[in-house]
């Protein structure tokens, strides 16, 4: 596994051109939107803003007028707006500068606005992965590495499954077509080592994927 600074892109989201023997199978990059509300919690955040301005409004309400009392949360749902803009705004450079990659031998992460970097992740160092899908079909991979290596969570953060700081979890995250993606890494991943096993659980749907 290694992790390379980005310099030159002889194939996009790759930092070297591939073996005669290796392939891209699949390459995409995270929906903005739904990385700004799976990374950043949007709608957490919006719906914060909302409650501020709505307890404002009930506490001056017995002191005024309705119309009043209505104007005093503006000030909440003005500012609830343009955080969200700069949320959404910070989710789409991120997004933008991402390129996730899966080849017959590997996963791979361009990720990275400022310091542009690309993890390769060797089938043969991933033990399992996991993915999330939605109903409008986007979701979220991650990988749980075996061996010694050791990613930095900061680092590779909103690349990473949540909360998972000690082994951090390298993720394809917020992405079209997941299921369909995951598929593509269980059948490489049963090629390159051994049968991948895929269990339906809940998401709305998630399902197992271990490489072993």
């Amino acid at each position: 596994m290694s992790h390379d600074d980005f310099n030159f892109e002889p194939i996009r989201g790759l930092p070297e051109a591939l073996p005669a023997d290796e392939h891209i199978l699949w390459q995409g990059r995270p929906n903005s939107l739904r990385l700004a509300k799976d990374a950043w919690s949007l709608n957490w955040v919006v719906g914060y803003f909302i409650a501020l301005a709505v307890i404002r409004v009930i506490t001056v309400s017995d002191m005024m007028s309705l119309t009043s009392a209505m104007a005093q949360g503006i000030p909440f749902l003005v500012a609830g707006a343009l955080t969200a803009l700069l949320l959404v705004g910070v989710a789409t450079v991120q997004a933008r500068s991402t390129v996730y990659t899966l080849t017959n031998k590997r996963a791979c992460l361009r990720i990275g606005a400022a310091l542009t970097m690309t993890l390769n992740l060797p089938y043969v160092c991933i033990g399992n992965a996991q993915v999330a899908v939605r109903k409008s079909g986007l979701g979220t991979i991650t990988f749980e590495l075996i061996g010694e290596t050791r990613l930095s969570y900061l680092m590779t953060w909103p690349h990473v499954r949540p909360w998972h700081m000690s082994r951090t979890q390298p993720a394809f995250r917020s992405i079209p077509d997941a299921e369909r993606v995951a598929a593509l890494f269980a059948e490489a991943a049963e090629t390159r080592v051994s049968m991948p096993k895929v269990a339906q659980r809940d998401y709305t749907k998630t399902d197992s994927i271990a490489a072993e």
